[in-house]
């Protein structure tokens, strides 16, 4: 595990193909990630529901078409690329793939678009915190050659934030994922450790916080862990108040640790529409959520 890791901050004004993809360029050039040798790449966006990009709470089909047309040209025009995602407690991919914008991106990439709970898939078990968990990995992402995580930056309930490390949660197969909201955070290092991603990119141009704001961010790192600490920082959480991040760093996952190249975090934390509620708030809410059994919401 590195002591410090790197994340990129690249500001983009606009959600054009042509506009995002520079920013992809550049974030990635500052941390000084070079693109391996790959035939089959899976991305993984947040479809966290049927909310499209506008509401700053999906990744926008154009940051991934940005991304596609980097992979091409910087790897090879004749890559596989799947963009994967699995049904959840209150969306079904074959729904969200089409209102989010992803059958038309599809269509016009020539790119495979996965479910990844109808896909097959071997039982694996992992430990975290001593504890034994078992989990269903598909084979699409065991087999791959490069795994790229396509995260927003959003608060949430008991965790306090989802993004990079959280956003892994919706590669579990299994479709009632409400069932594991009680040991959130467990989890999701779980499924980072049998699911690792080489290279994450971050897709914060439309944000969604206190409200729906433009925030024109887009961040890469190699470091799951460390790019949630640096949009907690930005979201006004203390990293070290987020369970997950505390644990993936304890289990090995990555450093919280964290220098940033580019431009000004403070610029970008100071842009964020932080929310104002406490911390003791949100994790009361997220347990009356639970008792009125509205968790099956919350992917």
């Amino acid at each position: 595990m590195k002591l410090v890791s790197l994340v990129s901050l690249v500001e983009c004004r606009d959600r054009r193909v042509a506009s995002v993809k520079e920013a992809i360029k550049e974030a990635i050039k500052l941390i000084g990630y070079s693109f391996p040798k790959a035939e089959k790449i899976v991305i993984k966006p947040n479809m966290c529901y049927y909310w499209d990009y506008s509401t700053g709470q999906t990744t926008d089909p154009n940051f991934v078409a940005a991304l596609i047309e980097i992979l091409r040209e910087e790897i090879s025009p004749d890559i596989e690329i799947s963009i994967i995602e699995s049904d959840a407690s209150a969306m079904k991919c074959k729904y969200a793939f089409k209102y989010l914008g992803y059958e038309k991106l599809a269509e016009e990439y020539n790119v495979n678009l996965i479910n990844l709970s109808e896909v097959e898939s071997e039982q694996v078990k992992v430990k975290v915190k001593d504890e034994n968990f078992e989990f269903l990995l598909p084979k699409i992402i065991k087999n791959s050659d490069l795994r790229i995580n396509v995260p927003k930056m959003k608060y949430m309930a008991f965790t306090k934030i989802s993004c990079a490390l959280k956003n892994i949660f919706g590669c579990n197969p299994y479709p009632k994922k409400f069932k594991y909201h009680r040991r959130l955070n467990e989890t999701i290092i779980a499924l980072n450790k049998i699911m690792p991603f080489e290279l994450c990119i971050l897709d914060g141009i439309i944000v969604y916080g206190s409200m729906t704001s433009k925030l024109g961010l887009v961040m890469a790192s190699e470091d799951a862990v460390a790019m949630d600490a640096a949009a907690a920082t930005i979201m006004g959480v203390n990293p070290k108040s987020v369970g997950h991040i505390v644990l993936a760093e304890r289990e090995g996952l990555g450093s919280a640790s964290f220098m940033t190249r580019g431009a000004s975090l403070d610029y970008f934390k100071d842009k964020f529409p932080k929310r104002k509620l406490s911390d003791r708030a949100i994790e009361f809410g997220y347990k009356l959520v639970c008792a009125l059994g509205l968790d099956k919401r919350l992917v």
